[in-house]
């Protein structure tokens, strides 16, 4: 096969969110001699990184594109119609097998793509990109025009008559199963981890006590909930150490600045960007993870990453109740679905912290996820069914 693949994302090193994916999906279609033309914003040496991974990479150069730019969402907007303009020069030369998008900012141009090549497209959702907005104040994002963009998102595989669409869980499927796409047509894959990377910690943490959270840190990840259950657990145990595992963004600094004016004794530490194979080693700092999300259609439809990660190394978690990640992981005797009230989080997290779970829990949960979780599996799931596409 020749794919095309989209994403809104830079392809190396992975920021966070669903990144990390198209790395491990990109290593099983070359092991299986497939060509890939990776489409995607310009990043630092992507001419090495095409080579290291046995690709064609043709980035996008007309103005940067990350998870943390200025103007994001308006760029986001932009994108897709310069990315298929890309795709449709390319494609004068290349007669391409199957488009594959990634995210659904790609998959509006995949759409368009569809009736311009006439060929098979495949759309990857690994969130409800619109859905996370409900988080933003009013005044950021009026209702009325989120209710719109919520539902052009939901209505994009029916709109451009998808072939097949992935979704990264099983509460997501049933929102575009809702909005008209096949059943047929649908599967949930979950979102994955590399097993090599994040091991079952041999070691109890030593002092001090510490909570962990990394992540991308935007708006919907640290609002209300957040704020005033670290203020909380800070009052009941002042000897709590808080590790933020990612980049300082405005989000992450405004959560930091509320907290210490309350408590200014609060003891917060931020690592900054963390290379995805580096997160574990600070993850085995960690007493308890934490996973404090505002409720949102687009939370509820995530598979939460940090989640995945933090059970393959043994972390004991608390997170707000999600339906998407609940889903999997309900009845874990080592993870703590708590409500969206901080009061309730905050008194949930001191609960974690203060149970001596069994080892042979966190080993038990460690080897489902690398049973059902790992990138090995999720991927072969993904390629068995794009080459079934192609042979069709």
């Amino acid at each position: 096969m020749k794919l095309a693949l989209l994403t809104h994302e830079p392809f190396f090193p992975p920021s966070g969110g669903g990144s990390a994916e198209l790395l491990y999906l990109v290593k099983d279609l070359t092991q299986r001699d497939h060509e890939v033309h990776l489409f995607c914003p310009e990043f630092p040496n992507s001419k090495n990184v095409a080579k290291q991974f046995s690709i064609e990479i043709h980035p996008f150069k007309a103005w940067q594109m990350n998870r943390y730019t200025s103007f994001r969402s308006i760029k986001y907007l932009l994108y897709p119609i310069f990315l298929r303009k890309l795709v449709k020069k390319i494609a004068n030369n290349i007669q391409f097998d199957i488009i594959f998008s990634q995210h659904a900012i790609s998959s509006v141009a995949a759409g368009k793509l569809k009736s311009d090549l006439k060929i098979p497209v495949v759309m990857n959702f690994l969130d409800h990109l619109t859905g996370f907005m409900e988080t933003w104040p009013k005044w950021r994002m009026p209702r009325c025009i989120l209710k719109h963009l919520k539902q052009f998102e939901l209505n994009l595989p029916t709109r451009y008559k998808a072939d097949f669409i992935f979704t990264v869980s099983q509460e997501l499927s049933k929102r575009f199963i809702e909005n008209g796409f096949s059943a047929s047509r649908v599967t949930s894959i979950n979102y994955g981890y590399d097993e090599r990377l994040f091991k079952l910690r041999k070691l109890k943490p030593q002092s001090p006590t510490t909570i962990v959270m990394h992540g991308s840190f935007d708006t919907h990840h640290l609002g209300q909930i957040a704020t005033e259950s670290i203020y909380s657990i800070t009052l009941a145990r002042p000897d709590v150490h808080f590790l933020f595992i990612g980049k300082e963004t405005i989000e992450l600094k405004n959560l930091i600045k509320k907290i210490t004016n309350l408590s200014p004794k609060t003891n917060i530490s931020c690592t900054g960007f963390i290379n995805y194979e580096l997160i574990s080693e600070k993850l085995y700092q960690g007493h308890v993870g934490i996973i404090p999300y505002e409720e949102s259609s687009g939370a509820h439809c995530a598979f939460v990453a940090k989640m995945v990660e933090y059970a393959a190394v043994g972390l004991p978690v608390v997170s707000t109740p999600l339906l998407g990640t609940k889903t999997f992981f309900l009845n874990e005797p080592t993870i703590i679905f708590s409500k969206f009230d901080s009061q309730t989080f905050a008194r949930d997290t001191i609960q974690a912290l203060n149970t001596n779970y069994q080892r042979i829990e966190a080993k038990r949960l460690s080897e489902r996820v690398s049973n059902d979780l790992n990138w090995e599996i999720i991927c072969k799931k993904v390629v068995d069914q794009l080459e079934e596409i192609h042979t069709c």
